[in-house]
């Protein structure tokens, strides 16, 4: 299993930064422009039962990624998890957590690569590359909006 973590501190209330996240097109808005990611359907919100299904190309090959929230805290916390995808397994972590009016947006991932132990071990500085890359793009935008 492989960890990743990325967290900032976001100059606005909590309420705000939760708001933001429950906006119908975040995922347009949150997804870098260079990733070859498309959101094919939207269903829920942040609530636990929320679909997202996602298109995403690995090289020249389209792949299906549906996910399922299965945690909702209002202002505290969502989680997601893959239910089917190009990962063995992934649980997204959404943490909301107040620091003197501010708030402190932490994304914490746990994923396993499909192929064991070798493939995570050729690929996980890859996959952690990417996440690192994504998630530093989206909490400048979730600074950008909500401060």
């Amino acid at each position: 299993m492989l960890n990743f973590q990325y967290s900032s501190l976001i100059n606005a209330p909590v309420e705000k930064v939760w708001q933001f996240h429950e906006r119908k097109d975040i995922l347009d808005i949150l997804t870098p422009p260079w990733q070859p990611v498309k959101v094919i359907r939207r269903e829920g919100g942040l609530g636990v039962g929320a679909i997202t299904e996602f298109r995403i190309m690995l090289l020249v090959i389209p792949v299906r990624w549906l996910a399922e929230h299965i945690e909702c805290q209002t202002n505290q916390v969502f989680v997601d998890t893959q239910v089917s995808g190009p990962m063995k397994s992934w649980l997204h972590r959404h943490q909301f957590i107040s620091e003197e009016g501010k708030t402190r947006l932490t994304d914490s991932i746990e994923y396993e690569i499909p192929g064991g132990w070798l493939a995570e071990f050729l690929l996980g500085w890859w996959v952690d590359s990417r996440l690192q890359e994504m998630f530093r793009y989206r909490h400048k935008v979730t600074k950008e909006y909500c401060e």
